[in-house]
């Protein structure tokens, strides 16, 4: 039990999965300043029991009926004391309850949404690691920020390196964000060989352990088409102001250029406990359990171009932003629907581009106003992805 007055109360959402097992793994470090009032998980009932018994918190939400019925079972005798709730509407109840000081919103995808917007309505400080949120509600989502008082701190590695290099207040004298990108793992394969990639080879990425949905976008660099959206939304800037520079090590997160000549980078291992334990300590600094850089060991920094032609998902992202909000729904939607095809050996690696661009097509301009405008077009444009690698496969 934590005595500490002063300490904040933790939610996570997504807790089994990689961003959710790293934020534990800091909260340990950290137990007098943190503790845990609820757990969350869609299915996976053997990791969220190990989770339960080791960090003890007080509610824990399986979005799977089954699930959260075979962790009452095996809760019972260990720890009857953790409520176990079910459905994605427990979700939005435990980023809500009042002992909640902080979310942790790292459910991968659109189902991190509906949350992630309940926890900036309650004025949470909401450490946001599902870009998708922004790409699907930017507009709605950071209103709903300013408007409760809440508390947006970007955890995915980039977005948080430039918070952390941008000026106290404001934009004053920054030019252009270098957003950087390992390039994935098929950066110097040979172009007409894309086709024959397997879901094995597009999850093994050089630098980051990551989950397959991410290791895919990473692959495609989709993952940072999304975050080029998703910094737009955070820092108030339009597309030109964001460049994707290729950086392979991993080392330097990302950059900001400013008119005096001088360009700010934060550089740290390739370990997501860094941002993690930032956004959980800003505006102070606390201990993470990362291993200090060695720039000796590194020896070398390269940068490269990011190639429309290698990566059209970039282009994508970029296209989509700029014809507004009905776009990057339809983007993000379809996204989902062929990796998971992909993941499933029903898409090409290749088509993946393909069926986004489709879905792009068939969408209008514009921007929507209401939560009910955006999931109406979340669920056309995967209805659309659907028929389309239903037609091609």
């Amino acid at each position: 039990m934590n005595n500490n007055q002063n300490s904040k109360g933790i939610t996570i959402l997504g807790s089994t999965g990689t961003i959710g097992v790293n934020t534990l793994d800091v909260i340990a470090r950290q137990s007098e300043h943190y503790h845990l009032i609820a757990l969350t998980a869609n299915s996976n009932v053997d990791k969220m029991l190990q989770q339960c018994l080791q960090h003890h918190p007080q509610y824990v939400v399986m979005v799977k009926e089954q699930a959260a019925e075979q962790l009452s079972i095996a809760l019972k005798n260990q720890a009857p004391d953790i409520e176990v709730l079910s459905g994605s509407q427990a979700l939005e109840t435990v980023v809500e309850l009042t002992q909640v000081d902080y979310v942790m919103a790292a459910i991968v995808g659109a189902a991190g949404l509906l949350p992630n917007l309940a926890a900036a309505k309650a004025g949470k400080r909401v450490l946001l690691a599902n870009k998708e949120s922004l790409v699907m509600s930017g507009k709605l989502f950071m209103n709903t920020v300013s408007e409760n008082n809440a508390t947006l701190l970007p955890i995915d590695s980039e977005h948080n390196a430039i918070f952390q290099c941008l000026p106290a207040s404001g934009l004053q004298g920054v030019t252009q964000i270098l957003l950087t990108a390992s390039g994935g793992p098929f950066r110097t394969r040979a172009i007409d060989t894309l086709h024959d990639i397997t879901p094995e080879q597009a999850v093994a990425h050089p630098n980051w352990v990551m989950g397959q949905k991410i290791s895919v976008d990473s692959a495609t660099m989709m993952n940072k088409g999304l975050e080029v959206i998703e910094a737009c939304w955070l820092f108030q800037l339009t597309t030109e102001q964001i460049q994707v520079v290729i950086h392979p090590q991993s080392t330097i997160h990302s950059m900001v250029a400013y008119n005096d000549g001088s360009v700010l980078a934060q550089l740290g291992n390739p370990d997501m406990r860094t941002p993690i334990a930032y956004g959980l300590g800003w505006p102070m600094r606390i201990e993470s359990g990362v291993a200090p850089l060695d720039l000796f060991e590194i020896a070398q920094l390269n940068f490269e171009q990011a190639d429309y032609n290698r990566f059209p998902c970039l282009r994508l992202a970029y296209e989509a932003h700029q014809a507004g909000g009905y776009a990057t729904i339809a983007l993000n939607a379809a996204n989902e629907i062929a990796v998971e095809a992909f993941l499933n050996r029903q898409l090409r690696f290749t088509d993946i581009p393909a069926l986004i661009e489709y879905a792009l097509e068939q969408t209008t301009s514009g921007t929507p106003e209401t939560l009910n405008e955006i999931l109406i077009q979340d669920s056309e444009s995967r209805r659309q992805a659907n028929l389309w690698w239903h037609e091609n496969k």
